[in-house]
């Protein structure tokens, strides 16, 4: 799909953020069931989740910086994307975040007794609630930018 007027393109960008909102889902219900499969692990079923996960995520990405492309050369928004740019680089880090709790939460149910995966989770979980606040704003002055020339 390749829309060509300016409006169009925004709305593809907002269902593209959907789509990933709804790949975290997938990946966080895989990673469950995945953690159910334990202590015998069924890692040949989730490292083909995860190799789905991210051909998801890298058809999403190409897709957004492709509108973040042509934002600014044909529409001439620098702004929107600017904050395009910014988004690509929070939800790069998001899913690095996403990765790092699924391990912490596997070492934290294979190792019970130690207090340290614990805590590293709510370190994480933290890590991950302040990344979805800057995402929130980044989302925020995207749609208040691009509904300045409404």
């Amino acid at each position: 799909m390749v829309p060509t007027d300016f409006k169009a393109l925004i709305q593809r960008f907002y269902h593209l953020q959907s789509e990933r909102v709804e790949t975290y889902q997938l990946f966080d219900e895989g990673h469950e069931a995945y953690l159910r499969t334990g202590p015998h692990y069924d890692f040949d079923h989730y490292k083909q989740l995860v190799h789905e996960i991210t051909q998801a995520f890298c058809g999403i990405s190409k897709e957004v910086l492709e509108i973040k492309g042509r934002l600014h050369n044909e529409f001439d928004r620098p702004a929107l994307s600017e904050h395009m740019e910014k988004l690509q680089t929070k939800e790069k880090q998001k899913l690095e975040l996403t990765a790092k709790l699924q391990l912490a939460r596997q070492r934290a149910q294979d190792h019970p007794e130690d207090e340290d995966c614990q805590e590293q989770i709510q370190e994480i979980k933290h890590e991950i609630i302040k990344n979805k606040e800057a995402l929130s704003e980044i989302l925020q002055d995207f749609k208040y930018d691009s509904e300045e020339c409404d």
